[in-house]
């Protein structure tokens, strides 16, 4: 009976993967190809809020995902850099083994957006007339400030003499603009803010921006491991028009309707999938207890695992760098500059490595662990007093039983302060996991600051918070445990 159940998970195929990038409107084209393939009985799940472009790219590359929402300007500008015309395109992406799906309906460009008092005060029309007034404060999306059609280009094609811009969250820059702290963001056509906050769109009088049909991006060996996704979702093609997609961003953005609730009622008015309406019923919300529980697993199997891994590796290179002094400089200098690379740069290096999910938050998080543990091993074997070491010597210990009975305990108070600094490290640095799908409290906080939802907000960041304290006052006991009670009571008379 098992080797029946064992043969039927084998031959089961895996559901298709869905992705998504860290914005809303991609969550919701997401969510419509995710039920559209549901419908026609295809297993499929959404792995949503992944990331930026390159994460998404990353994945579907390595087969992590097998079909994510993209733009057409974005595959010319961003992922082939301007090298590839829109007509090479289908032949640049089956290259690389990914082909062009349905094209959706719309064209979601980039433009620019100003306050109608900005622009009514100033005569500002069109991009260029940015040019005589080079005071403005600029607040742009951090893709846009790096893609190639983006910022620095954009700034070459008309001149602009600006310097004080910033890069923030998509979603962010509308507050600052609401606040009068921005004066020019970047914005999608599509945005519903654009109409919600009275916005002006800049005329992009050079045709600088190129065409951003939305488009689904599909593996090529999609419709060989899923005989039937191909036709699903081409139902899709050219089913949204502009005015859709800016109401739909509108009713999740602003009337906080979940794009899972969204995408049903869409699928049902628009394509008539009433045969499927119980598969695109969306199950109810677990509870609120049941998410801090199930986002609690997922914090600490990326914590737990990850800190694991650095006190393995790292205490051995602290014996070895306090031993070897010229080798320890090194290892030293080693461990230091992975601390200085930025966290989501790390993860997103993992992806081509590790894919996405657990596995490279965790090799990023045991990557930063390192340091702390390293230099804290290394400081309390290189400060033990001489004379401790002669009187060791004298007694005719072993190497190694001088080091596991004399020196480490003499150290513990040292490594162990190290292990906190990288546990705290740990669980603060791990909500950036769920940018690559390792979910965690992360996932709240990432989906909190796309729809501007405080609760959402401290429903990730309170619990992480406590979790911190949670994780310091465990490892205090700890250091009970291992640090000698003579070298605690030293310690506090010195305090």
């Amino acid at each position: 009976m098992s080797l029946l159940l064992l043969a039927a998970l084998v031959a089961a195929p895996t559901p298709v993967a869905v992705g998504s990038k860290v914005f809303t409107e991609s969550v919701l084209l997401g969510e419509l190809a995710t039920q559209t393939l549901t419908d026609q009985g295809i297993a499929a799940e959404h792995r949503r809020e992944l990331g930026g472009t390159r994460v998404l790219w990353e994945a579907l590359a390595r087969g992590d995902i097998d079909v994510y929402p993209e733009y057409t300007g974005t595959l010319t500008e961003e992922i082939f850099a301007g090298k590839v015309p829109a007509d090479q395109l289908e032949a640049a992406l089956a290259a690389r083994g990914v082909v062009l799906g349905p094209a959706l309906g719309f064209d979601d460009t980039y433009a620019l957006g100003v306050r109608r008092e900005v622009a009514r005060r100033l005569g500002l029309r069109r991009i260029s007339d940015l040019r005589a007034n080079p005071t403005l404060r600029l607040g742009f999306s951090n893709e846009f400030l790096h893609r190639g059609d983006g910022w620095p280009s954009l700034q070459r094609a008309y001149g602009l003499p600006q310097q004080d811009v910033r890069g923030l969250d998509h979603e962010l820059a509308y507050r600052g603009l609401r606040s009068g702290s921005l004066d020019v963001v970047d914005l999608y056509s599509t945005d519903p803010e654009i109409e919600a906050e009275d916005l002006v769109v800049l005329e992009d009088d050079l045709h600088h921006f190129p065409e951003y049909r939305a488009v689904l991006l599909l593996r090529a060996d999609l419709e060989r491991r899923h005989p039937g996704a191909m036709s699903a979702l081409r139902r899709l093609t050219g089913q949204i028009d502009v005015q859709t997609m800016r109401t739909l961003n509108a009713r999740a953005r602003i009337e906080r309707v979940a794009e899972p609730v969204l995408a049903s009622s869409f699928l049902r008015s628009s394509l008539g999938l009433e045969q499927g309406a119980g598969r695109l019923g969306t199950p109810a919300e677990p509870g609120l207890v049941r998410r801090l529980l199930d986002r609690l697993g997922e914090h600490l199997r990326l914590v737990g695992v990850a800190l694991a891994l650095s006190i393995l590796v790292a205490l051995p290179l602290g014996i070895l760098a306090a031993r070897r002094p010229r080798l320890g400089q090194a290892i030293l200098a080693a461990v230091g500059v992975l601390q200085t690379i930025p966290s989501l740069a790390l993860l997103v290096l993992m992806i081509p490595l590790l894919g996405i999910g657990t596995l490279p938050a965790i090799a990023a998080l045991f990557l930063y662990g390192l340091l702390p543990i390293v230099r804290n091993t290394h400081a309390g074997l290189t400060g033990i007093a001489p004379d401790l070491r002669e009187s060791a010597d004298a007694l005719g210990l072993p190497r190694w039983a001088r080091l596991w009975r004399v020196e480490l305990p003499l150290a513990s108070p040292s490594i162990v302060a190290g292990v906190k600094t990288s546990a705290v490290i740990a669980v603060g640095t791990a909500t950036l996991g769920a940018l690559v799908g390792a979910g965690g409290f992360g996932q709240p906080i990432l989906t909190g600051i796309r729809l501007a939802d405080t609760r959402l907000l401290l429903e990730g960041a309170l619990p992480a918070a406590a979790l911190a304290l949670a994780v310091q006052a465990l490892l205090d006991g700890v250091e009970r445990l291992v640090v000698p009670r003579g070298l605690r009571l030293a310690e506090e008379s010195e305090r």
